[in-house]
């Protein structure tokens, strides 16, 4: 089996982005953004992964999204493993980001096969093939395609990973539970894969999964490790339990969608990191009261 520089709870920040009215209206806040980093590590994450949806990666511009990535990778300064997004259309741009990550420190590089055209499965070799060899280091491929609009089938994911040396880690975000067994057991454990949708993340773990890549951390910090502690101890009672008491909140993070609710969770926590970017919204403010209740149902995580 691959040895695999990430496991357990790999916690995705956002961007938080200065006051639409003040001197640098619309900005990233990188001062914000290390004090948000600094706290995933101090919460216990196994792992960060600046620049993934959460993070509105597809929303910034090239220069800002190089000050994101090495703002992140400078806060965490080796504490913990790192986990860049690199994912864009272009395969030009797509290695550019994986240098830019790996030479700031990134222990790892995240793909998603991001295109406007439906990639051929030479095309999509060719892109995971050059981008991996800019990189480097570890590459995660990201599988979601609920966002991509490309679902890579197990059997497909595993040939790219035998082709490509150092493709040694799966993101599976298809809330397909029976996958990670089948890319694990078709990989002959050669490929570490991780899941990305948060309601099935104990079913994930206990199907083989080695880590849960999730936003919630941002907001219940102690929740996702609670479930995972639990998980890894053996101890299937609690994390049962955990996991029911999360469920409401991690559904409705997933569905009104991740940098919304948490950047609105962020701010009923008493912390300001900016509305999204158009064309996202705020929650309304039904929705706010909603996330609201359910973070204080949540307070023993905080």
């Amino acid at each position: 089996m691959t040895e695999t520089p990430l496991h357990g709870i790999i916690a995705y920040p956002v961007t938080p982005f200065h006051d639409a009215s003040g001197p640098q209206a619309g900005a990233p806040d990188l001062p914000t953004l290390r004090h948000i980093v600094d706290g995933l590590v101090a919460s216990g994450a196994q792992a960060v992964a600046p620049l993934g949806s959460t993070g509105e990666a597809a929303y910034l511009t090239d220069a800002e999204w190089d000050s994101v990535c090495e703002t992140a990778l400078d806060t965490v300064d080796g504490r913990i493993p790192t986990l860049v997004g690199v994912g864009h259309v272009s395969t030009a741009e797509t290695a550019r980001r994986a240098r830019f990550a790996a030479r700031h420190g990134a222990t790892a590089v995240m793909v998603l096969p991001v295109a406007y055209w439906k990639l051929t499965r030479l095309e999509t070799e060719r892109h995971f093939a050059t981008v991996a060899e800019a990189a480097g280091v570890p590459v995660m491929l990201y599988n979601n395609p609920g966002t991509s609009g490309t679902d890579l089938t197990p059997a497909e994911i595993v040939a790219l990973g035998a082709r490509i040396e150092n493709l040694t880690m799966v993101k599976e975000s298809s809330g397909r539970v029976e996958r990670f067994r089948e890319i694990l057991d078709l990989s002959g454990g050669d490929l570490a894969v991780y899941n990305g949708s948060n309601p099935i993340a104990l079913d994930a773990l206990r199907a083989g999964a080695a880590g849960w890549c999730t936003a919630a951390p941002g907001i219940v910090p102690g929740g996702p490790r609670a479930l995972y502690e639990a998980h890894i101890a053996g101890d299937t009672e609690r994390a049962d339990a955990v996991l029911a008491e999360l469920l409401p909140l991690l559904r409705f993070i997933v569905d009104r969608g991740l940098p919304r609710a948490v950047k609105t969770g962020l701010e009923i926590l008493g912390l300001q990191a900016g509305a999204p970017r158009p064309p996202l919204a705020p929650l309304t403010s039904t929705d706010a009261d909603h996330l609201a209740t359910l973070l204080k149902d949540l307070a023993p995580y905080a």
